[in-house]
């Protein structure tokens, strides 16, 4: 006979109340009690439990009709904050959010070495001040969440990172050492696709995220669950080849995709043709615009190679969504038209590819989502940045 601890109950009854808090901005204990199938005491012993921890708040709903103003609970999204940290070649990004996803302070620090030890130190003065700035709020940092563009185990050592040349390092347990903050660490493809999944789209449980930057990073989600395969490894789509013997990559091989297809070479191999060291997106856009013959050369390349690895993908995962997340597509008009018109195989299915709205800021904002989901213990977690949800005079994320 199996025995369930109440105890584990409690906890699942209690999650499934703070995520439906979450979703609804605002919800009555009655709208509550139809929506988690649990009887109105439950609800209003674990109520009492959040609202003693300060969890959540009770407020009443503007309401014109005789009778008694409803009673609505919301989650008291000022009294925590989450860190998220996108670790990049060139720059570090630290995104301060509250407990509902919304950014209250962004922060990008150039990063000029690939010292592990300075790296760590660096990481750890900042962490260490932010929590300071916390401190007044009831649960201060909740947590610090790292994405890593590179290699990242189940056991959150970071395996190996072609930019940095780091191998075996365990960042988690180094930067907990130092500044005593709880810190998660995770391929940075992975958080961008769970920013994607948790604050754009949030009712697609197949998703692909491809984060064209400094690489080629694949972010993927299957039936709603982030996939990782056996060592944790999986998504590096970057590393595949699609040029044999093609130009050296930093991982080893030769004719890997991100030589071909992410922004940093298009860009590099752009500047070295116009002979221009300081190159930048204004640039590409000027000419676009100009339809310079070189860069519509370059282009046509671009999009050829990017729909090479694409169509591989689409093969190999059958997803819903397809996110790029690319500032040069987005400067090129009908991008997504053009893409999809290269995707000519009828074995390759999708419903929908589109452009991400959240750009170089979706590994910091999915990393504060990550740091949400496991502070608050919730089985799902759906982010809405719109405010539409929210009443009016809500706490509206004031900068710390």
């Amino acid at each position: 006979m199996v025995t369930v601890d109440g105890s584990y109950i409690k906890q699942i009854n209690r999650s499934l109340i703070v995520q439906q808090i979450i979703e609804h901005g605002m919800i009555s204990r009655a709208d509550l009690s139809k929506k988690v199938g649990l009887n109105k005491a439950t609800i209003s012993v674990q109520v009492a439990d959040l609202l003693d921890e300060e969890l959540i708040y009770e407020m009443h709903q503007e309401h014109r009709n005789v009778g008694r103003r409803p009673v609505m609970l919301s989650l008291n999204r000022q009294n925590g904050f989450a860190l998220g940290i996108d670790l990049d070649h060139k720059n570090i990004t630290y995104i301060l959010s509250d407990l509902l996803g919304y950014p209250v302070h962004t922060e990008v620090i150039p990063l000029e070495t690939s010292n592990y030890e300075t790296v760590v130190e660096l990481l750890a003065t900042q962490i260490i001040k932010f929590q300071a700035q916390c401190s007044d709020s009831r649960y201060g940092l909740i947590g610090a969440v790292i994405g890593i563009h590179g290699t990242v185990g189940k056991n959150e050592k970071v395996f190996f990172v072609p930019q940095h040349q780091w191998r075996d390092k365990d960042l988690k347990v180094d930067l907990e050492k130092e500044t005593g903050v709880a810190v998660l660490i995770e391929n940075n493809a992975n958080a961008s696709a769970f920013a994607e999944k948790v604050f754009k789209s949030r009712d697609s449980e197949n998703l692909l995220s491809i984060s064209m930057y400094s690489g080629m990073g694949l972010g993927i989600i299957m039936e709603g669950e982030l996939l990782k395969g056996y060592n944790g490894f999986a998504g590096e789509m970057g590393h595949m080849i699609v040029v044999p013997d093609g130009k050296l990559c930093t991982c080893g091989n030769k004719g890997c995709w991100e030589m071909y297809a992410s922004e940093a070479r298009f860009l590099q191999g752009l500047a070295t043709l116009k002979n221009k060291s300081n190159l930048s997106y204004e640039d590409v856009e000027s000419w676009l615009a100009a339809k310079d013959p070189v860069i519509i050369r370059k282009i046509d390349e671009f999009f050829e190679f990017l729909a090479i690895g694409l169509n591989n993908i689409i093969n190999l995962y059958n997803p819903e969504t397809i996110v790029l997340n690319s500032q040069v597509l987005k400067m090129y008009p009908g991008a997504i038209d053009r893409i999809n018109n290269l995707l000519k195989s009828s074995v390759s299915q999708y419903r929908e590819l589109k452009l991400s709205d959240l750009g170089k800021d979706a590994c910091a904002m999915g990393a504060c989502a990550l740091a949400i989901k496991s502070f608050l213990k919730v089985p799902e977690l759906r982010l809405d940045l719109s405010k539409n949800h929210l009443p009016a005079d809500d706490y509206a994320g004031t900068i710390i």
